[in-house]
């Protein structure tokens, strides 16, 4: 957690946090809201072509909303690209209302007191409301966990994008993945390259509105699925980062 000296200037200055989105109008606001004061000196909304409003919410919410381009991994990299340049904590979240963004400390705090240098928010370990997810994406992050922990050593029971990262660290993992791959590259670069990780337990809720781009259809399971997967194989065959 946040180190108890840690006042509120301070921690809005170190933390930048990056939500990438695309027609998320009916829950951004309330999302940004949800953000404690001490960690909303720095919002990023990178929005992928939304046409329902959402940079328009975004901005009046408080947000800084920049054009990313489509893709979630691109926005997440658009997003971390753009974070003040005394930011050394990067979190990123969804802006579908389902991740807790007021606890947000549980995974910032342990980067900030630099403890840890990457945090997870675990979904299957934490409490999930009914029909927040469907049983292939537990499955899926359970079998990515295995993946990774035969790779590297390192397991992982979840893909979640609640998350945060040390701003350096993040930038020696050189992340190339633009789709939805970027969440398995960024745990397993980060594994290979030795960063200090730990999961945390967070409860997790069914997204406040708007369609799942990935789980709301088969064929959006299925591209996810398929970017993962690709993700997987190219990074357990190519050159790990520099530690």
């Amino acid at each position: 957690m946040t180190p108890p000296d840690a006042g509120v200037e301070s921690i809005a200055k170190a933390v930048s946090v990056v939500i990438p989105t695309l027609n998320e109008a009916a829950t951004i606001g309330a999302v940004l809201a949800e953000i404690p004061r001490a960690f909303a000196g720095d919002l990023i909304v990178a929005d992928g072509g939304s046409r329902d409003g959402t940079r328009e919410v975004a901005a009046a919410a408080g947000a800084r909303v920049i054009e990313a381009g489509r893709g979630y991994g691109r926005a997440c990299a658009a997003g971390a690209a753009a974070a003040r340049p005394e930011s050394r904590v990067i979190v990123f979240l969804d802006g579908d209302g389902a991740d807790r963004a007021d606890l947000i400390d549980a995974v910032a705090g342990p980067v900030l007191a630099k403890e840890k240098d990457f945090v997870l928010a675990s979904r299957t370990r934490g409490r999930r409301e009914p029909g927040s997810m469907i049983w292939h994406q537990v499955l899926a992050g359970r079998l990515a966990g295995l993946g990774i922990g035969a790779l590297t050593g390192v397991s992982y029971s979840d893909m979640c994008a609640f998350r945060a990262i040390d701003r350096a660290a993040l930038a020696r993992l050189e992340l190339r993945e633009m789709t939805y791959g970027w969440n398995i590259e960024m745990q397993m670069q980060a594994a290979r390259a030795g960063l200090r990780i730990t999961e945390v337990p967070l409860p997790y809720r069914c997204r406040a509105g708007g369609a799942s781009k990935v789980a709301g259809s088969l064929g959006g399971t299925l591209r996810a699925g398929g970017r993962i997967v690709t993700t997987f194989l190219r990074v357990a065959t190519g050159p790990a980062p520099r530690r």
